[in-house]
């Protein structure tokens, strides 16, 4: 187990392996800690389910991490992250040819969450320098991870730990000019009035037709 020290009364941030026992508690967590991000991206951050989060646990090649406080006799869990050193899921898009042609062994960040109420406090830090110490151990060369490229906060914290983009998708939308099928009110005509006479004007007695059989009226 590693262990930081903090200045006096800040609390000592401690890191841990995940044990069954947390499993309800950290998916809680990171419900919380993912909520507001979720409703400004395109596609949800991991875990997509609970399911999917209780199935990583028992699959191997993948590292749960806890950072945890201790405060009042008991653990208050400020930070998670996940990795693997290997492609994992039968859903990964990662494409792994793109590693080894650059001679690239990188560990993958699948995860990455630090408590809202925590953030500023180092933790953010200390989980990489965490996550880099285990790729140093295992002969990675890098950590890759993915963000949300709205996400300016975690770009940042990123861009200012000196990670650097990859050839990666970005989402692109188009917005298409769309009529609609009804047409829009259309105002109506006003009724033309008959013209007015002049004064004194007798009126217009009606032409006899001329008749047709060459006879005269």
């Amino acid at each position: 187990m590693a262990e930081t020290q903090p200045p006096a009364g800040a609390g000592l941030l401690t890191v841990r392996r995940i044990h069954r026992r947390d499993l309800n508690r950290v998916w809680e967590f990171l419900k919380l800690s993912f909520r507001e991000v979720n409703r400004e991206t395109v596609e949800y951050q991991r875990p997509r389910s609970k399911k999917r989060f209780l199935e990583v646990y028992e699959e191997e090649g993948i590292e749960q991490l806890l950072f945890v406080i201790a405060r009042g006799g008991r653990e208050e869990i400020c930070g998670y992250a996940e990795c693997a050193f290997a492609v994992t899921g039968t859903d990964n898009w990662m494409n792994e040819r793109y590693f080894r042609s650059r001679e690239m062994r990188p560990l993958f960040v699948e995860e990455l969450a630090v408590h809202p109420e925590h953030q500023g406090r180092g933790i953010g830090a200390f989980m990489l320098d965490q996550l880099e110490h285990l790729a140093r151990l295992r002969g990675c060369t890098h950590l890759v991870l993915e963000v949300a490229e709205n996400n300016q906060h975690a770009l940042s914290f990123y861009r200012r730990r000196h990670f650097q983009k990859l050839d990666a998708a970005i989402f692109m939308a188009k917005r298409i000019t769309m009529d609609a099928e009804l047409l829009p009110p259309r105002p109506m005509k006003t009724p033309k009035e008959p013209p007015a006479e002049a004064p004194g004007a007798s009126p217009k007695r009606p032409r006899k037709k001329a008749p047709t059989d060459g006879s005269a009226g």
